[in-house]
């Protein structure tokens, strides 16, 4: 991703300047790339969009130019997440959030809001990563009516329940996750709202549950949540490769050795390249190769994630 870096830090030259309507399009195939997991096309796209947004703004400073601005750092933020590019991951979700909030956008501010805390919880900040997501769910923009500002406040919430996870609050974290789960309830699981920052429903919420659980060192209990969930309601490839691999985390947890590497392949056969690209899905990898017996699928695995050359 070093020309999202690049663009960010505004190390680019020769943009052209297309209209707004155009640049739009292309956020669109964007996130279709990001939710494909086609990281190698978005690493294409995403900083000419960022770029050319930029040039924009600079003869055309609309409220619509500004939100896709703001979508355009949302959606790198998740992506430097993913790289664990912390330094560059803060700097996209701080220019999310003003972009954000200068556009009066309520439900972008409330992403980028959310983006900030899983930062600030990766960087080890659990009292200000908390804070931000629930000061952002508490706010009035949120309670103000619109099942997308509701969802809104759904995803918050469980952001915040993650980072009870983190710090070992397992009772304050299934709390949330309820709440988190009661909210998604009243909004229904027909179609999972605000699908360009993750999706929120019933479904989305308990495979957060999985991931909240393992962090919290219940592998057990993620397992038992993952059997709540059928990957094929999930609303796009990412997630579903989310799915198997926080499947994958919990077996290895749980000292369920072929059942990790098994969700393992899982997750690859749905994403190739979310699993070649996650320095987690590595780690993992690392971990069984060098922890017992290795077997061929294991070897051709690690090949392909870059950990066995």
């Amino acid at each position: 991703m070093s020309r999202v870096r690049d663009a960010m830090l505004g190390l680019h030259t020769g943009t052209t300047v297309p209209p707004t309507a155009a640049l739009r399009t292309d956020l669109s195939r964007a996130f279709a790339d990001f939710h494909a997991c086609r990281y190698s096309s978005l690493a294409v796209r995403l900083p000419r969009i960022i770029c050319a947004g930029h040039a924009r703004a600079a003869i055309d400073d609309g409220s619509e130019l500004g939100a896709l601005l703001a979508q355009s750092y949302l959606l790198a933020t998740r992506m430097l997440i993913k790289l664990d590019e912390q330094q560059l991951g803060e700097l996209a979700a701080s220019r999310a959030r003003q972009t954000a909030e200068a556009s009066n956008d309520a439900l972008l501010a409330a992403e980028a809001c959310r983006q900030q805390s899983v930062l600030a919880r990766r960087s080890g900040c659990h009292e200000q990563a908390m804070s931000i997501a629930l000061t952002a769910a508490d706010h009035p923009s949120l309670h103000a009516g619109g099942l997308d500002r509701a969802a809104a406040r759904g995803l918050l919430i469980q952001s915040a329940a993650y980072t009870a996870a983190r710090v070992g609050d397992t009772a304050g974290m299934r709390e949330l996750t309820d709440e988190a789960a009661a909210i998604a309830t009243e909004l229904g699981d027909t179609t999972p709202l605000l699908r360009d920052h993750g999706g929120f429903s019933f479904t989305t919420v308990q495979l957060h549950r999985i991931s909240a659980e393992n962090s919290a060192g219940n592998p057990s209990a993620a397992l038992a949540a993952a059997r709540s969930v059928a990957p094929d309601r999930l609303p796009s490839t990412e997630r579903r490769a989310r799915y198997f691999t926080d499947i994958a985390t919990a077996c290895w947890r749980w000292s369920r050795r072929d059942e990790c590497i098994r969700a393992l392949l899982a997750a690859e056969k749905h994403a190739r390249e979310e699993t070649q690209t996650r320095p987690a899905v590595r780690a993992l990898v690392s971990e069984l190769l060098v922890s017992g017996r290795t077997t061929t699928e294991l070897r051709g695995l690690a090949a392909r994630v870059g950990v066995l050359t």
